[in-house]
């Protein structure tokens, strides 16, 4: 038999009217039932109408891998339906939510047992994986009923209905008589679908492995190879007192996909523990995105216990009821009949989780249809070599919109799993006859994706079809970075080797092919970044790539003059050393200081009360002859600089015009009423750039009597030979 995946029809007939709430927005269309992968090739394919893997809505789109059950912010966008009902959708009890997209051929009723709400599309717990906001959220082709004191919440999506709605709906809603109309015809493809899983030409599928119910355990053991598990189950999944037991699974092969048909009835029941809301918290969980529950024949299907259950569903009897009482359903659930989602007791919370079904079903598609190979190249633009290591997605041309839509509800369909190219640079996938697109998803290790990363259409036809249809997709190498390195200029005073900070910069590259730099005219070097000012380092670098450069000082520190060449270099950077970087130094010496322009001054105070003293005589010596101290005498003595000064009323006197240079002061006369102090000579006190003017202050004490005065026979510094008597050296006194 032929599954087609229903299409929506190209143009749809005018709604018969709208109704919503007062905020309602401005809403979409419905979307075709574009949701997953198309048939694959012939050993495989997935559910009728690509039901199954996740289609990525709104950023961010899915997630890969889904998130483990959690009550965070939303994780992904998940455009696919996750709940199919072929009949009534029910809900009772306590049930609390339906995660994802939910369509509903005839009525949705809501009747709690208490007074609730019923979520819908995004939920509070779960895989936290919602519709896009604005899209269709719950779709009935019949009337919805809430029951008073109770509401259904779908706030962020769309409500689209067919029939009548009685209570409150808490969601933009959308009057559509065609409502379910792109999804009718995939409720006789889920039956047809559900049998053929089950059984070939009548005679049920041959398993690959065994299912025993041991009373605390129903174990499923696989043949350890197979790709298709395949186990047949013709009992009740309970204990053996109608108690839970557990669903365990053994000898299956990684990357497998189960198909579990639990065949017979007309009641068939799995009561149930297993499973758990982290992934690591049941083995199951490992199993849930490539795990299908069939059952072709029950008219009535119970889902109940306490586990948060793994895995999809399919109930294939248009005539069944299912009902669901289980705390969570973590996987898609389809079925052609009735569903009651309900509770057990006084419990409550129970939910169905939005989760793929990734898995690979047998092929129950016509075997004459015709298929052929539809191939993407990858190549070296430059070079035409194939390329290994590029990631495609195929897409078949389905909503009737030229070119390749991959996202939204109304997008083109996935055909299977994503290829990556081998050593011939080819994907390759066999299909039936249509119109394809090949997406390239990653680029080849150093290579970049095409500004346009779609390839096709490629149109597969009866007549090509043996042939096969091919497209070429070339890429270009992604470009090397450059060499970079830094280039550095070292600021150091001439004479002492210290860094200067604030030495002004600018660095340029060699560019015109003139030796040396050229800052002017019609073709001068180049000037790289923005000028530079040494820090307390003396550095400034910058990173570059690599080539010639110079630095030129434009600014010198405070104190110093540029040089007389102030560029500096060239500097060479080489691939071969541009992790150490090159650095050139750069000295200046200090601007001269004009000669004259530095002064001593001194003020004589009373010791005790600080009263400034009138009448001290001072002399002022430079000390000149290498020897520390004063030496007043001698052929090596230092040198006395300008005329004595005596302190005036307010105490002071001073020495100016002063080169820079090292002093002292000499006290030759005390004011009257106070001695000369022990030590008359003070400092030394250094006049320099730094400090031009010298303040000094000398203090004395009162003397009981006059003191002796200075000595007649010290020389004064006039000469080697004094005038007067004779002193006991026989020079002369200095005194008349």
């Amino acid at each position: 038999m032929t599954l087609l995946t229903p299409r929506r029809p190209a143009r749809r007939r005018r709604r018969a009217g709208t109704t919503g709430l007062a905020c309602a927005l401005a809403l979409a269309s419905v979307p075709a039932l574009v949701l997953g992968p198309a048939a694959a090739p012939a050993a495989a394919a997935t559910l009728p109408g690509g039901l199954g893997p996740c289609v990525g809505g709104d950023p961010p789109g899915c997630p890969s891998p889904f998130p483990p059950i959690d009550n965070g912010a939303v994780k992904g966008r998940d455009d696919a339906v996750n709940i199919y009902v072929g009949a009534d959708y029910l809900v009772r009890g306590r049930a609390a939510e339906a995660e994802g997209r939910v369509v509903v051929l005839d009525d949705f009723d809501m009747n709690k047992a208490a007074p609730g709400i019923y979520n819908i599309g995004e939920v509070g717990v779960g895989s936290k994986v919602a519709p896009s906001e604005g899209e269709d959220w719950l779709t009935t082709g019949g009337d919805i009923t809430v029951a008073a004191e109770q509401r259904v919440l779908a706030e962020a999506g769309v409500v689209r209905h067919a029939g009548t709605v009685t209570g409150l709906v808490q969601a933009p809603l959308e009057q559509d008589d065609d409502a379910t109309a792109p999804y009718t015809a995939l409720r006789d493809e889920l039956t047809a679908a559900s049998q053929c899983y089950a059984r070939v030409d009548g005679a049920p599928r041959t398993p690959t492995g065994t299912a025993v119910n041991q009373g605390g355990q129903t174990l499923f053991t696989g043949d350890g190879s197979s790709a298709l598990q395949v186990f047949d189950v013709g009992f009740d999944m309970v204990a053996a007192n109608g108690g839970q037991q557990g669903i365990v699974f053994a000898g299956i092969p990684a990357g497998a996909t189960i198909l579990v048909n639990v065949t017979g009835g007309p009641a068939r029941t799995l009561h149930t523990y297993s499973g758990g809301i982290a992934d690591n918290d049941d083995p199951l969980n490992a199993y849930r995105e490539r795990l299908l529950w069939n059952f072709p024949d029950a008219t009535e299907v119970t889902l109940s216990g306490t586990g948060q259950f793994q895995g999809s569903f399919l109930i294939g009897n248009q005539a069944s009821t299912t009902t669901v009482s289980l705390p969570g359903v973590n996987g898609r659930f389809f079925t052609t009949g009735s569903l009651t989602h309900t509770s057990l007791g006084e419990s409550g919370g129970q939910e169905f989780h939005a989760y793929p079904f990734t898995g690979d079903l047998p092929d129950c598609d016509t075997p004459n249809a015709v298929t052929g190979e539809v191939r993407v190249t990858k190549t070296d633009a430059e070079s035409g070599d194939p390329l290994p290591g590029a990631g495609f997605r195929l897409w078949e041309e389905t909503n009737g919109v030229a070119g390749l839509q991959t996202v939204g509800i109304n997008a083109d369909t996935t055909v299977g799993t994503p290829c990556v190219t081998g050593a011939d640079g080819v994907c390759e996938r066999t299909v039936e006859t249509g119109t394809y697109y090949w997406q390239e998803t990653e680029a080849p290790d150093g290579y970049d994706l095409p500004a346009d990363p779609v390839f096709g259409p490629l149109v597969l036809t009866e007549a090509n079809a043996s042939a096969g249809v091919g497209v070429e997709a070339d890429n270009t190498a992604t470009a090397v970075p450059p060499v970079t390195g830094e280039v550095r200029v070292a600021k150091t005073d001439a004479e002492s080797g210290d860094p200067l900070p604030g030495a002004g910069f600018r660095l340029w590259e060699e560019t015109n092919g003139v030796a040396g730099l050229q800052t002017g005219g019609a073709d001068p070097d180049t000037a790289v970044g923005a000028p530079c000012v040494t820090g307390a380092d003396g550095v400034c670098e910058r990173t570059v790539e690599t080539g010639t450069y110079y630095w030129q000082e434009t600014e010198a520190p405070d104190g110093y003059d540029l040089p007389a060449d102030p560029v500096f270099g060239p500097l060479v950077l080489t691939e071969a050393n541009a992790s150490a970087g090159v650095t050139v130094r750069a000295a200046n010496s200090r601007t001269p200081i004009p000669p004259g322009s530095g002064s001593v001054s001194l003020v004589k105070t009373d010791a005790e009360s600080g009263m400034p003293l009138r009448g001290a005589a001072f002399e002022l010596w430079e000390e000149t002859n290498g020897v520390p101290g004063l030496q007043t005498a001698g052929a090596t003595r230092d040198t006395r600089v300008g005329a004595p000064c005596t302190t005036g009323f307010a105490g002071m006197c001073g020495f100016t015009d002063l080169d820079h240079g090292t002093y002292y002061l000499r006290e030759t006369a005390a004011p009257d009423g106070y001695a000369l102090p022990a030590e008359p000579v003070s400092g030394p006190y250094v006049v320099s750039a730094e400090q031009e003017a010298v303040f000094v202050t000398l203090d004395n004490d009162r003397g009981d009597e006059p003191g002796p005065g200075p000595d007649p026979c010290e020389p004064k510094g006039y000469g080697d030979e004094g005038y007067g008597d004779e002193c006991p050296d026989g020079r002369r006194t200095t005194a008349a």
